[in-house]
Formats: C-alpha cells, structure tokens, sequence
C-alpha cells in the first residue's frame, strides 16, 4: 500500500495489527479492513472534520465512526496505545531526559502543567 498524508505506513501498520481484535470473517456484508477504518479514524483525527467530510476511499462514514465508538468504549484503543507505549519504553527510544532516539525533545508548554495561577490579594 502506497503511503498518503494521513495514513499508516508499512511499518507502522506492522507494529499495530497484531495489536487489535481480529478481522472477522466476510460473511453477510463485506466488512472493511482494519487498515482502511484506522486510515479513515487517523484522517478525521489529524484533520479535524466532521465524519460525514470522510473521503470514500476509506469506506462509509457511518461504519468508520461507529468502529471508532464501538471499539472506544470496549477500551479496545486504551489497550492498544498501552501496549504501544510499552514497547517504544522496551525498545528504549527515549533516553532519561526524554529525548527521543532521533535527537528530537518531547516538551510540554508551560499551561499544559496544570498549575493554576496565583490569586493576588488586593490590599486597600
């Protein structure tokens, strides 16, 4: 499969798949593949629109959307990002500062601290 903009490479979909339930067997309606729903699910997310701007190539909207909930709340994407942490933390791409193996830093901005801002008393 040829890499797009907001889609999986190889090598990326090689490390999640074996990570999500299985693909169930075509019977009935033809079911889409994972890799073509997780496209879709990564294009609404990276690009911010509605479900219904949802190009075609990655299957209807409607069944795209509904994977995404269904599979939201079963906890199905809380267990596939733990394990993925798990094994970027294994493989040690990220020294003890933080710095990723490339060179590159992983910092927040100061407001995502979470610190509230000092009340300042007025003196009269």
């Amino acid at each position: 499969m040829s890499y797009k903009r907001h889609e999986l490479t190889d090598e990326q979909w090689e490390q999640l798949e074996p990570l999500l339930p299985p693909q169930k067997a075509k019977t009935g309606r033809t079911n889409l593949e994972h890799r073509m729903v997780i496209n879709g699910i990564i294009w609404i997310l990276r690009t911010g629109a509605p479900w219904r701007d949802l190009p075609e190539r990655y299957g209807k909207w409607q069944t795209v959307a509904s994977r995404f909930y269904r599979r939201q709340k079963s906890g199905v994407w809380d267990r596939v990002f733990a394990q993925l942490q798990q094994m970027k933390d294994a493989s040690g791409q990220l020294d003890w500062e933080g710095h990723d193996v490339d060179g590159s830093v992983i910092r927040a901005h100061q407001h995502a601290a979470g610190a509230k801002k000092a009340v300042l008393k007025r003196r009269d």
